[in-house]
């Protein structure tokens, strides 16, 4: 039984691994900090270059660019961009993330210096990246004013939330009943 006893790590040496694990985790969370801070820099760089582009020439960048979804959340730029090297020189790589978590949205954008490298990356549709099956498509120019939603334009409906009824009218068919919640 002795055997068993010697293999058993004291009191002392766990606590010294306890505390080399604590350290290193101090340690990998103070990188994470200082690499988040760093991609917010150039995150916030960036949309400041986006900034000063006229409407124009936003145009004709979206019209070298192609919209990639369902990239692996893990994927990196440079990834990106050596999956797409083969269609034509990339520009710029933008992998969305959440602005809160700052973590990956799952979708990207790929600028490329000219239509060619943007048509053979959409014959790229459905290809695989890091063991997914991407989707190329064509990058859509936003267009101020124009919303896919369907909410409505802005404006409000007085004090509160307005609440829409349709009520039976008695032999007149429904009627529009607009009023106030809760009054």
């Amino acid at each position: 039984d002795n055997s068993s006893t010697a293999e058993m790590p004291t009191e002392e040496e766990l606590q010294r691994k306890m505390d080399e694990i604590t350290a290193e985790q101090e340690a990998l969370q103070k990188v994470q900090r200082v690499q988040s801070w760093v991609d917010k820099s150039k995150d916030d760089e960036w949309t400041a270059s986006v900034v000063t582009l006229t409407p124009e020439e936003k145009a004709e960048a979206d019209a070298r660019s192609v919209y990639v979804g369902n990239v692996d959340y893990s994927c990196t730029a440079v990834e990106l961009e050596s999956h797409f090297h083969g269609c034509g020189s990339v520009t710029r790589v933008t992998i969305q993330c959440d602005k809160f978590t700052r973590h990956p949205k799952g979708f990207a954008y790929v600028e490329f210096s000219d239509t060619d490298g943007r048509n053979n990356a959409i014959a790229m549709n459905d290809s695989l990246l890091k063991g997914r099956q991407i989707k190329v498509i064509e990058k859509r120019t936003n267009r101020p004013g124009i919303s896919t939603t369907n909410r409505g334009g802005r404006g409000g409906r007085g004090r509160g939330g307005g609440v829409t009824k349709y009520v039976n009218a008695g032999g007149r068919g429904m009627r529009v009943m607009r009023g106030m919640r809760g009054r």
